[in-house]
């Protein structure tokens, strides 16, 4: 699969990103927390688009890393043709760096995807190509495109790639299927800790997503889908060899119609 630069839209808020604490545990170590959150747009479980109410779920879990999916970038009404990147970045005082699945015409463009929020340095950013199914043009085929990113960051356990991912969420798990071999087809020519974050629209036990299972271990979480009352355990996060995870839970919030997974990541 054919990966693009990320154009680097690495950004800082309004105040610096802090380098990591190694101490934060100092009796286990240092370890990583890490966030998955499907923002959907900044709407609520409640139907309101509250951007703020998304920043707070974010401040409040205290994480280095975070992967965003459903970001709008200037992209529609309904999130108020906002930079939505930009905002949390502001908003959360986190470096930021997105990736485009749809970047359209416009003045400004108009863009919509996924990104990665980070406490840490970042040192390189990377949009990768995987299949996907167009949402904005139902005659195409599946075809790659891109939309999976691909951060480098300093972190407290060393130079860590974070990914953040949206899988389809069509019943048919054929798209699926082969975004999950794109992405174990990636992770496997990186060498080093990694780990993936992404809403993935399927449980971890789901066949479609076995190959992803070869090269990463699923944290331990609960159902995230829908906010109000969860049933689907749809939100995960993967941890490659060279990590485990210490800790995972689902955190209570309504800022979106997904609630997000916080873990804290060691070294293995």
């Amino acid at each position: 699969m054919r990966a693009l630069l990320i154009a680097l839209l690495v950004l800082v808020g309004t105040t610096p990103a802090a380098t990591a604490d190694p101490d934060r545990h100092p009796d286990r170590g240092p370890v990583l927390r890490a966030m998955t959150f499907n923002i959907h747009t900044g709407i609520g479980a409640d139907g309101a688009l509250d951007l703020d109410r998304v920043a707070a779920t974010i401040r409040a879990a205290r994480p280095d890393v975070v992967g965003l999916q459903e970001v709008d970038v200037h992209w529609a009404a309904r999130s108020g043709f906002a930079d939505q990147a930009r905002e949390l970045a502001r908003r959360t005082g986190l470096r930021v760096c997105f990736a485009p699945i749809y970047d359209l015409p416009g003045d400004p463009r108009r863009q919509y995807g996924v990104a990665v929020l980070s406490r840490v340095p970042v040192l390189y950013a990377v949009n990768h190509e995987i299949t996907r199914l167009s949402t904005q043009d139902p005659t195409l085929p599946p075809a790659p495109m891109p939309g999976f990113a691909e951060v480098g960051v300093l972190s407290p356990l060393g130079l860590v790639r974070v990914y953040s991912t949206h899988l389809d969420y069509r019943p048919d798990p054929a798209v699926r299927a082969a975004q999950a071999r794109d992405t174990q087809a990636i992770l496997a020519g990186e060498r080093g800790p990694k780990v993936l974050l992404g809403d993935l629209n399927a449980e971890a036990s789901a066949p479609e997503l076995a190959p992803l299972w070869t090269v990463l271990t699923a944290a331990p979480t609960g159902a995230t889908y829908p906010a109000q009352a969860p049933v689907s355990a749809i939100d995960h996060v993967g941890v490659s060899r060279e990590l485990r995870v210490r800790s995972a839970a689902v955190v209570p919030s309504l800022a979106s119609d997904h609630r997000p997974v916080l873990v804290e990541v060691a070294r293995g």
